[in-house]
C-alpha cells in the first residue's frame, strides 16, 4: 500500500524544497580568519580549531596548513540474522533508509527552523505563519511524494522520533493542533503506519536494523549525519 496521504501533508507542512542530496561527503575547509569568533574553540594545548559537526571533525591551521582531526567512529555490531530472509530484510531496509533519508533531513531542518520561527512570533500569529509556509507547494511536490512506500514512510516516521525525541503524531499535534493530530493518526494507520509508535531498536527489531544501518552508512560516508544524531541513546 502506497503511504500517500499523512507523509505528503508532514513533508509540506514543513515547506520542503527537495534540492539533490549528496552521497558522500565533501570535505569543505573553511580558514579560520572566516569562521566567526564564537566558533573558536581551543584544545587541551591551546591550539584553535573549528569544529565541523556534519563532518564530524576539528579543523585546525598548523604552520600555515589545514589540519583535520576526525571524531573516533562509532561502530555498532551487525545484527544476528536468523535466517536468509532475515538478512535480505536487512539490506532491503538499506535501499528504503537510503531511499527516504534525504526527505528526512529537509524535514527536520525545516522543523528545526520552523521551531526557531515560532518562538519570536506572537500566538495568534502562529497559525498564519504555519499556513503561509505550507501553501503553494503541494502541487509542486505532491506527485513526487506519492511515490513513497509505506516501509518508507515508517522509517520516516522513526527517524524524526529518532532525531526530535517526537513522534510525527506529536509534531503535528504540535504545529497544526489535537484534531488534525487525531485525523493524520487515523490516516496513518490507515497505510500501516503508526505515527504515535516511538524509535525503540531494543524492544523493535526493524528499528535494530534502522539503527545499525544508519551508523554503517555514517561511518561510510554513504549518508551525512544530522547535527546532534549522537544525543540519542537507546534505552534498555
Amino acid at each position: 500500500m502506497k503511504f500517500q496521504n499523512i507523509f505528503t501533508i508532514f513533508l509540506l507542512l514543513f515547506s520542503l524544497s527537495f534540492q539533490a542530496q549528496q552521497d558522500t561527503i565533501k570535505i569543505e575547509l573553511k580558514a579560520l580568519k572566516d569562521v566567526p569568533k564564537e566558533k573558536l574553540q581551543k584544545d587541551d594545548f591551546g591550539n584553535v580549531f573549528y569544529y565541523d559537526e556534519k563532518q564530524k571533525a576539528r579543523i585546525y591551521e598548523i604552520n600555515g596548513e589545514k589540519v583535520v582531526v576526525m571524531d573516533e567512529l562509532l561502530l555498532m555490531q551487525r545484527p544476528h540474522f536468523n535466517n536468509q530472509l532475515d538478512r535480505n530484510f536487512y539490506y532491503f531496509l538499506n535501499k528504503k533508509l537510503n531511499r527516504v533519508y534525504p526527505y528526512f533531513i529537509t524535514a527536520l531542518e525545516q522543523y528545526r527552523d520552523i521551531q526557531d520561527e515560532l518562538s519570536k512570533i506572537d500566538d495568534e500569529k502562529k497559525r498564519a505563519y504555519i499556513r503561509k509556509r505550507q501553501e503553494g507547494l503541494a502541487n509542486q511536490y505532491e506527485t513526487q511524494l506519492r511515490d513513497l512506500t509505506t516501509t518508507e514512510g515508517r522509517i520516516f516516521a522513526k527517524l524524526m522520533h529518532r532525531a526530535t525525541g517526537k513522534t510525527v503524531y506529536e509534531i503535528i499535534k504540535e504545529l497544526r493542533g489535537n484534531w488534525s493530530a487525531f485525523w493524520w493518526n487515523v490516516k496513518g494507520n490507515i497505510a500501516d503506519v503508526d505515527i504515535k509508535e516511538p524509535y525503540d531498536p531494543h524492544a523493535n527489531r526493524q528499528d535494530a536494523f534502522v539503527e545499525s544501518l544508519l551508523y554503517s552508512n555514517w561511518n561510510l560516508g554513504y549518508l551525512q549525519p544530522y547535527e546532534g544524531y549522537r544525543d540519542f541513546k537507546i534505552k534498555k
